[in-house]
């Protein structure tokens, strides 16, 4: 139950977080419009599946570096 809360509490937190650009802007809306109707066969939650495409929008923008390699 706890991990529940906290898990809904840095979800709210990321989603209080001030729009910074125009290209952060537009891959928010494009993750909040492609979530439930983008492929997802990775079976990501619908939060991780939203992040997933805001940082492939941010990066096709060129608004974001690459991932580092790990």
């Amino acid at each position: 139950m706890a991990t529940l809360v906290l898990a809904g509490a840095s979800t709210a937190v990321a989603q209080e977080q001030p729009i910074t650009s125009p290209q952060d802007a537009q891959c928010r809306d494009e993750a909040r419009d492609q979530v439930f109707s983008a492929p997802n066969p990775k079976r990501l939650s619908p939060f991780d599946l939203g992040a997933e495409i805001y940082h492939a929008c941010m990066r096709r923008l060129g608004a974001e570096g690459k991932p580092p390699r790990g």
